[in-house]
C-alpha cells in the first residue's frame, strides 16, 4: 500500500507548551499585524480564556481588540458571512480563532469569505478554488480533537440544505497554531472523552485510507500511542496539566496526518449524521468507528494489525499471533469505548444521541456522496452504510 508519488504540506508555525500563549504578540509583529479580529464563543469567555488572550495581547501592545463571540456549536455558512462583513466594518488585519472545531473552522470560512471578495461563503465552495493570499491568521485550540489548527479542511454547514460542506485547500492552514494547556484544563470529562476519540479516529483512519503516505503514517502512529496512553487518565483527571500537553499535541499531530492523507467511512457517515440528526461530531467518530472498522476489515485488517503495538505496547502485541492482531486492535477500541462511557457517559450507540432510524435514508444518501467516502479502501455503497446504521443502533 505504498504509494507511487504523495505531497505533504504544514505550512504553520506551532507554539506548544506551558504559557504559550504569551508569545502570540510576536507573531502578530512577525505579520505585521496590528488589529485582529479575535473568534471565540461566549462559554470561552465567561471561563476566563479569552481574558488570557487579551492579556498577552495587552502585554505585546494590543489593547481592544475587535471580538465577536458568538459562534454557535455548529458552524454556519451565515455566520461566516456575518464575521467577514464585520472584519470589513472594523478595518481588521488579521484572525485570531480561540475555541473548539466550529470556532476554528468558522474562521476558515470567514478566511476564504474575505480573501475571495466575496459577501457569501457559498460562491466559493469547492476543491482546491482558492487562489488568493490569505488573511495572516493564528488559531489557538480549547480542545484536543478536530486538530483543525493543523489541517487544510473546513467543515461548514449550510443550515437551508442540511448538509456539512468541505473546504479543502493548502491555503486553510494557518500560520500560527498555538497549544497552551491552559486552553483544555476546563473542559468537561464527556467533551474530553469525545474530543480526544475524534483525534484517535483522525489518526487511525489517516494510516488506514488509500492516500496514505510513509510520513503521515509516521504522525498517525505517534497520535494513537499518546491518545491510548492519555486520554482515559484525563477524562478521570482533568487537572493533569501535563496529559492534557500530551493531548493537545496528539490532536495537532493526527490533524496534519488527515490533513495530508484524508479520512474514510467513519467520517463520511459522520458529517451526515451532524447534518441531518445534529449529532456532535466527536460522539458521532465514537459510536461509528468500531463498525467502521469491522466493516473495513477485509481490506485494511493487516493495517489494524500494524497499529496494535502502539495502542497496548510492544510487549502485549508480542503475546498474539499475527493473524489475530487486526481483530485484537478493534476489540481494544472497543474496550476503551466502554471505558470512557463508564466514567464519563460518551454515547456508544445511536440510540444514545436520539437518532430516529425514520432518518437512515438520508443520512445514507449523504455519507455515499461525501468526500471521506472516496478515499475509503473498502467501496462505500447504500448498503454498507444502512448495515453500519443498523449496528450501531
Amino acid at each position: 500500500m505504498s504509494p507511487e508519488y504523495f505531497e505533504y504540506q504544514n505550512r504553520a508555525k506551532l507554539l506548544s507548551g506551558k504559557n504559550a500563549i504569551d508569545h502570540i504578540s510576536y507573531e502578530l509583529d512577525n505579520m505585521m499585524c496590528k488589529k485582529p479580529l479575535i473568534i471565540t464563543d461566549k462559554m470561552l469567555v465567561k471561563f476566563g480564556h479569552v481574558n488570557i488572550l487579551l492579556k498577552a495581547l495587552e502585554e505585546g501592545g494590543i489593547e481592544k481588540p475587535f471580538i465577536y463571540d458568538n459562534v454557535p456549536p455548529d458552524s454556519s455558512v451565515k455566520v461566516c458571512n456575518e464575521i467577514a462583513d464585520l472584519f470589513r466594518k472594523h478595518s481588521c488585519d488579521c484572525l485570531i480563532a480561540l475555541g473548539g472545531g466550529s470556532v476554528l473552522d468558522t474562521s476558515k470560512g470567514v478566511n476564504l469569505t474575505i480573501s475571495s471578495g466575496t459577501d457569501n461563503l457559498l460562491e466559493i465552495m469547492g476543491l482546491g478554488v482558492i487562489k488568493n493570499k490569505m488573511v495572516p491568521s493564528v488559531m489557538i485550540p480549547t480542545t484536543s480533537g478536530t486538530g483543525s489548527e493543523a489541517t487544510l479542511v473546513a467543515v461548514i454547514a449550510d443550515k437551508v440544505k442540511d448538509v456539512k460542506m468541505e473546504f479543502i485547500s493548502y491555503n486553510l492552514i494557518p500560520d500560527v497554531a498555538i497549544l497552551d494547556p491552559r486552553m483544555t484544563l476546563t473542559l468537561p470529562p464527556r467533551l474530553t472523552a469525545a474530543t480526544g476519540f475524534d483525534a484517535l479516529v483522525h489518526a487511525i483512519e489517516a494510516y488506514t485510507c488509500k492516500q496514505k503516505n510513509p510520513i503521515s503514517d509516521i504522525f498517525a502512529i505517534r497520535a494513537i500511542n499518546s491518545i491510548s496512553e492519555n486520554l482515559v487518565n484525563v477524562v478521570i483527571d482533568g487537572k493533569n496539566e501535563d496529559a492534557r500537553m500530551i493531548l493537545a499535541n496528539a490532536s495537532y499531530i493526527a490533524g496534519t496526518a488527515f490533513s495530508n492523507s484524508m479520512v474514510g467511512i467513519v467520517h463520511a457517515i459522520g458529517h451526515s449524521l451532524g447534518a441531518v440528526c445534529h449529532v456532535a461530531h466527536g460522539d458521532a467518530m465514537s459510536i461509528l468507528l468500531p463498525y467502521c472498522m469491522e466493516y473495513n476489515y477485509e481490506m485494511v485488517g493487516n493495517l489494524y494489525g500494524e497499529l496494535l503495538q502502539y495502542f497496548i505496547g510492544l510487549e502485549k502485541t508480542a503475546m498474539i499471533p499475527y493473524e489475530d492482531r487486526g481483530t485484537k486492535f478493534i476489540e481494544e477500541i472497543k474496550k476503551m469505548l466502554n471505558k470512557l462511557n463508564e466514567v464519563s457517559g460518551l454515547p456508544i450507540k445511536l440510540r444514545d444521541v436520539n437518532v430516529s432510524k425514520n432518518d437512515f435514508g438520508n443520512i445514507v444518501e449523504k455519507a455515499i456522496n461525501d468526500g471521506a467516502a472516496v478515499v475509503n479502501y473498502r467501496s462505500v455503497s447504500r448498503e454498507a452504510v444502512m448495515s453500519i446504521l443498523n449496528n450501531a443502533y
